[in-house]
């Protein structure tokens, strides 16, 4: 049995991390390509060697060779496209993050449950070895019990939505908050919160705070959380989105030993025990999501298990939800039509 791929929205993402591993994992095809201009699904369809091509999302849901559908369109769209699928009874795998709230995401779980159809996410590194060795590592005891966790991200993301306002052109759709769901908290942390999830379990005891302080854009540029683990110990974690240098670290320290890792680095996990590192140099696969694409496909084949699953993906949602709140106000449907109204964004104008 070969699951039958489509794909609804085939732009960059596709070309290399997703795309060719619908391809090249073990009982799978991509049959079908979507993207509102024609010529351009024409030519990825042509390029990819894939047969059939369409510019309408519901006519590929409807293709009878598709059995199953990736939608890889920003987040603004993954509800509406996600239920269509699921009223065809096919299954999807949904980009990341899952959608713009926890509120979309629950409309989702609810639609697919009640279908019986299963429904994934694309948190892919999941899947990835260097990932799954951490977590290995942590289950197996090696640190201890857990005594604290931090990560920090930064990096100088302003200056590409400066670029955008010196030439009249539009922010890209990942800073604009109704077509992401907020800043890049919802595309670059996201996958860190994930990642925290499927390492230590599911984030409890979450606050957080977020401010826009150096971009010129609406949504947020630095945010900082407080956690507890599953079992009990605190974290922090902060992101500034509006940094000279770059940083991505994760620290789980642990009574006997201590775990580093990046979430988007290629460098070894490193372990470190009195004064001495353990390296485990695990190399990303060509197509990033290949690994995970390979579990749907297991799954939907009857044949194994998919870890990143649409109701821990909306746990990360809802973690997004409680540090931004604050920030946008409220969390719920439609605050992104309503920028005046945000209270970050009214600190930041005062400022």
């Amino acid at each position: 049995m070969t699951i039958r791929w489509g794909i609804i929205g085939c732009g960059d993402v596709t070309e290399v991390k997703s795309g060719p591993g619908f391809q090249k994992a073990e009982g799978s095809a991509l049959v079908a390509v979507m993207r509102r201009r024609g010529d351009l699904a024409a030519d990825y369809a042509r390029r990819h060697g894939v047969p059939s091509w369409y510019d309408d999302a519901e006519a590929l849901i409807h293709d009878r060779a598709v059995d199953a559908v990736y939608i890889a369109t920003p987040p603004g769209e993954h509800e509406r496209l996600a239920l269509a699928v699921c009223e065809a009874g096919k299954p999807a795998y949904v980009e990341k993050p899952m959608a713009r709230n926890h509120d979309e995401c629950r409309r989702m779980i609810d639609a697919f449950a009640s279908a019986r159809v299963p429904l994934f996410v694309a948190y892919y590194r999941r899947a990835l070895p260097r990932f799954r060795k951490a977590r290995d590592l942590v289950a197996s005891g090696h640190l201890g019990r857990i005594t604290g966790v931090t990560y920090r991200f930064a990096g100088p993301y302003h200056r590409e939505v400066e670029a955008r306002v010196k030439d009249g052109s539009p922010p890209p759709w990942r800073f604009e908050a109704q077509h992401s769901g907020g800043g890049l908290l919802l595309d670059l942390g996201a996958h860190t919160l994930d990642i925290l999830d499927f390492i230590l379990g599911p984030l409890e005891s979450v606050q957080g705070l977020a401010a826009n302080i150096a971009t010129p854009h609406l949504v947020e540029d630095a945010v900082a959380m407080s956690f507890r683990t599953a079992g009990g110990t605190p974290g922090t974690a902060h992101w500034s989105f509006a940094s000279a240098e770059r940083a991505d670290q994760i620290i789980i320290a642990g009574e006997r030993s201590e775990l580093r890792l990046s979430t988007f680095g290629s460098e070894p996990v490193e372990l470190r025990h009195d004064g001495r590192c353990e390296y485990f140099d695990l190399a990303n696969p060509p197509h990033i999501q290949q690994p995970l694409i390979q579990t749907i496909v297991d799954e939907l084949r009857g044949k194994g298990q998919c870890d990143s699953t649409a109701r821990s993906a909306a746990r990360t949602s809802a973690i997004i939800d409680t540090v931004l709140s604050g920030y946008y106000g409220t969390r719920a449907d439609g605050f992104w039509r309503t920028p005046e109204r945000w209270p970050g964004r009214r600190a930041m104008v005062v400022g």
